[in-house]
């Protein structure tokens, strides 16, 4: 049975291959790609010892995203629910209203030591692709976007936004036209363009270098909460539940990574995926559903596929869970039993949305209204002394046209 290390970042648990648990992950890319992965590896890897490189990114973790980002308690919804007491992590307060931008600001200055003047980049909500924009334009880098047709019509206010920050938009025509055809159409781009153009992957997904850097950037979220969490409750509580939204699964990591040495008794890591619309088939959970091992991306994960191992269809009104694969290290977590994975529907996830705006000062986003959906389901079986934390990881200014056209209005 594979085992966590205490004391080792998760995302350092890997073997030569850079595979974790002797199945996930993995560098599964053309030749024309590994010199390129094996610079920025090496380059990283540097980076990460770097004094100098962490001050300059701490600097701008505060001074340009916000941090800390706020943790408040839910008290409206804690009384309506009358069980277990939920907080929030407020991420959605960092510049430019996501968690994405932790990853954008790494990549960007990681792109400036390695001499890079163009940056590029995948987006499914527009998140990732806003967010690049907005720190490539910060930094003085050319950006380009790739993004699935279907995706740039959903998420048209995440579009705008990166259009003005000057960044160049590729729609993606191919397949379903989401983020999983974006990903493979920016890795091509990459392929022609490494020397002079810095690839930033928006999840932690791909390759294993790609997982690493955006896992290591959103960390920040979990060493703001384990110091806010003592200072609210002079101590770490018996029984927390901290629960996110999964797709591809940075947000996730980033809540959980300072937790993940404690005992599952103690903290319970809970995943929710994307369900999908509550009378299809079609759902974007491979935990969830038991999805068999598969390459996807240059990395090895459980993938919604067929029997004949191409990939599945995928749907979900949330368009950043809106993918078949999942990070290597969220099926890592599963298997040794360190973390839960769910899923929610569509239509679990707007109610959470209309119940979660009307109670609480919040507009969180339709992937974090998907773990809204299994705090709320859960808490009124929960005991009093027990704290539910929800990471809500995005605004929901980006989908005021899905929110007018399903629930009538937005907030």
């Amino acid at each position: 049975m594979i085992k966590i290390k205490k004391g080792i970042p998760l995302i350092d648990q890997h073997d030569k291959n850079f595979m974790y648990g002797n199945k996930f992950g993995g560098n599964f890319v053309p030749e024309t790609l590994k010199k390129p992965i094996d610079d920025l590896t090496k380059l990283f890897t540097k980076l990460r010892k770097d004094k100098s490189f962490i001050k300059e990114r701490d600097y701008y973790f505060k001074n340009y995203i916000g941090t800390p980002t706020p943790f408040i308690k839910l008290v409206n919804l804690t009384e309506h629910l009358s069980g277990a007491q939920i907080y929030a992590k407020v991420v959605s307060e960092a510049n430019g209203g996501a968690h994405k931008i932790y990853n954008a600001t790494v990549h960007c200055l990681i792109a400036r030591k390695a001499g890079k003047k163009y940056i590029v980049g995948d987006t499914g909500a527009g998140y990732a692709g806003k967010m690049l924009s907005m720190a490539a334009k910060k930094f003085g880098l050319k950006c380009k976007i790739f993004m699935g047709a279907k995706d740039i019509k959903r998420q048209k206010p995440n579009v705008d936004a990166m259009r003005k920050n000057g960044a160049e938009i590729v729609p993606v025509y191919s397949g379903s036209q989401t983020l999983v055809e974006a990903v493979s159409e920016c890795m091509r781009y990459w392929v022609a363009n490494c020397d002079t153009t810095h690839m930033a992957v928006g999840s932690t997904v791909g390759p294993n270098i790609f997982v690493k850097i955006c896992a290591w950037s959103t960390a920040q979220i979990s060493k703001e909460l384990i110091i806010q969490i003592k200072n609210v409750f002079g101590r770490i509580p018996q029984k927390v539940k901290l629960i996110n939204c999964v797709g591809g699964g940075s947000s996730a990591y980033g809540f959980w990574s300072e937790f993940i040495d404690y005992d599952k008794k103690q903290i319970e890591l809970i995943g929710v995926e994307a369900g999908g619309p509550k009378n299809s088939k079609l759902h974007a959970a491979p935990l969830t559903n038991n999805a068999k091992l598969g390459i996807l991306h240059g990395a090895a994960a459980y993938v919604c596929q067929n029997n004949e191992g191409q990939i599945n269809d995928t749907e979900s009104i949330s368009a950043g869970l809106d993918y078949p694969g999942v990070s290597p290290i969220h099926c890592f977590l599963k298997d040794t039993k360190r973390a839960r994975y769910t899923s929610a529907t569509d239509e679990a996830a707007l109610s959470a949305y209309k119940l979660v705006t009307r109670l609480e000062g919040i507009n969180p986003s339709l992937e974090p209204c998907h773990a809204f959906a299994e705090a709320i389901k859960i808490a009124p079986i929960l005991s009093k002394n027990t704290i539910i934390i929800v990471n809500s990881c995005g605004d929901a200014k980006k989908d005021r046209d899905i929110l007018k056209i399903r629930l009538g209005k937005i907030n």
